[in-house]
């Protein structure tokens, strides 16, 4: 059976000597993985629309085993995301999350439609980092573990405002909950609307979203600990960023 669908390449991996795995999410079925016979030569009418990030429509031939990819082509390459390292880097960390925060065959359609947002934004100019933060945390409620933002997550007083981001409390906590953990990190309130915003955030809205170095440094911390609790997936490009970091190749990401 032919089956025709927009989607967005996740990842693509060598298989055999000149055939790629290629890992497609789609909107109606989510994540899927066909072979692109043929994809690794030069020449191959496969090789630019297996690209990570590309976004594209994709005719595959779906059997008892493995979908045969038959036809594709590129709506949107994402020029900009193939040529700027910190670009790439970024998009590949978000491409990377949602890879392993979906299953085979589970359509999520909103998050195809915040993944290729995203790409957009990033690949426009918009600020990848902000743009990553903005993925982690939206992803957490898909990863269930979602965090309480709206009160204190410990006695659930909405009137107090918080001080403190507890990982242990899974969430804010108030003035009068903060002794009850002694890691959390303490916050503004300023802190806390911003990490509110990222949470909330439509993402056609990013480009109103000014955050200083130090500020972003915070968030990444709170969120990289945050995950490592609840969700614990290990990302190839979240290293790759901090390598990119201690290298000075983030230096273009300065306080605005």
């Amino acid at each position: 059976m032919l089956k025709k669908q927009d989607a967005i390449v996740l990842k693509s991996i060598d298989y055999g000597e000149t055939n790629k795995i290629v890992t497609l999410f789609t909107k109606e079925d989510g994540k899927l993985a066909v072979l692109a016979k043929g994809a690794k030569k030069p020449n191959s009418r496969f090789a630019a629309v297996t690209q990570p990030f590309v976004y594209g429509s994709y005719l595959y031939f779906q059997g008892n085993g493995l979908p045969s990819l038959s036809q594709g082509e590129a709506v949107d390459s994402f020029k900009e995301l193939q040529f700027d390292i910190v670009k790439s880097a970024y998009a590949a960390y978000i491409t990377e999350l949602v890879d392993k925060l979906t299953e085979e065959r589970k359509p999520t359609f909103f998050l195809f439609d915040w993944l290729l947002l995203a790409l957009r934004q990033i690949n426009t100019g918009q600020d990848a980092e902000i743009i990553a933060r903005i993925m982690d945390m939206k992803m957490l409620p898909l990863a269930g573990a979602k965090p309480e933002l709206d009160c204190c997550a410990c006695c659930r007083s909405e009137t107090r405002d918080p001080v403190a981001f507890s990982v242990a409390y899974a969430g804010f906590l108030c003035s009068n909950c903060i002794h009850k953990d002694e890691r959390a990190f303490p916050i503004t309130l300023p802190f806390a609307k911003l990490f509110r915003v990222l949470y909330y955030v439509d993402l056609t809205k990013v480009g109103t979203i000014s955050v200083k170095a130090e500020t972003k440094r915070r968030l990444e911390w709170m969120i990289r600990t945050y995950y490592d609790e609840y969700v614990g997936v290990q990302l190839k490009a979240r290293r790759f960023i901090s390598q990119l970091d201690k290298m000075g190749g983030l230096s273009s990401d300065v306080d605005k």
